[in-house]
């Protein structure tokens, strides 16, 4: 039997598993397949383990509901944050956390003596080609899809992102070209996709179709990516709000020190035991 609990961050929903006392000795892959799925198991976008780390206060692994194991989620390493917070596996207000993509230091805002929203330092974006991966001499690439050419401007936060504007991300069929691009022979890694649209130098709506999860609600590296993209191509202001569909995302890319800094809630939606 494992317990679990089932967490959001603007909806883009993880099974999370405490595995600081007990190894997982299961095949996750198969058992994030299973778990996941939205008709015969609990359904989220994946599950993420927290164990012990030997360089930070704890590690984060995440799994894709499709079992790919992926580098980062902003939106998942939120919940981390609240959960050891919330469950009494540490005390402190500012943590970090091992991942795949690196160390990410979170700050816990505290309500209540639970944790509120989370802003989380996401480092460093990655806008070389060959760092991001993506096969192209420069981070801006077109990619054709059923006779529809999208410009893209391609960053990495630990995972690579292509971002691409549209004029109205509520109606485009993201269903039809999301799949597509996301498996585009420039991206040897695959890519996350993210569609926007600028509303103004502050504002950005944004819908993302996640390598190895479809389109969700929400996907916290994507805003950062996002984020960076829209500066660099002189469309926002550093500092911006990002309008997803589970939610808003406060981000921040610092001029000062080049780090992108997300803030958003985390939420705990039920617990249970896996059989």
């Amino acid at each position: 039997m494992i317990k679990f609990t089932k967490m959001h961050g603007l909806g883009n929903d993880y099974v999370y598993i405490d595995c600081t006392k007990n190894e997982l000795l299961e095949d996750i892959s198969a058992l994030a397949k299973k778990m996941s799925n939205r008709h015969f198991g609990i359904g989220s976008d994946g599950i993420i383990l927290i164990c012990n780390s030997k360089i930070a206060d704890f590690k984060m692994r995440m799994f894709n509901f499709d079992g790919s194991e992926a580098e980062m989620c902003g939106n998942g390493i939120r919940c981390v944050g609240k959960f050891v917070y919330d469950k009494g596996l540490t005390t402190k207000e500012e943590i970090k956390i091992e991942t795949l993509a690196g160390i990410k230091t979170l700050k816990l805002n505290i309500e209540n003596n639970k944790v509120k929203t989370v802003r989380v330092d996401m480092g460093e974006p990655i806008i070389e080609p060959n760092k991001i991966p993506v096969q192209n001499e420069t981070n801006k690439i077109k990619i054709e899809v059923l006779g529809k050419e999208f410009k893209c401007t391609c960053i990495s936060m630990g995972n690579p992102h292509a971002i691409t504007e549209i004029e109205n991300v509520e109606k485009f069929p993201i269903e039809k070209y999301g799949p597509i691009m996301e498996a585009d022979k420039k991206f040897p890694n695959k890519a996350n996709i993210e569609f926007i649209q600028i509303i103004d130098k502050n504002n950005v709506k944004m819908r993302v179709w996640e390598r190895g999860a479809g389109e969700t609600l929400a996907c916290g590296t994507g805003a950062c990516a996002v984020g960076v993209a829209c500066f660099l191509n002189g469309k926002t202001n550093r500092e911006i709000e990002v309008q997803l569909l589970g939610g808003k995302l406060q981000i921040n890319w610092e001029k000062e020190n080049n780090h992108v800094y997300m803030t958003g809630p985390a939420e705990i939606v039920f617990e249970g035991i896996w059989e």
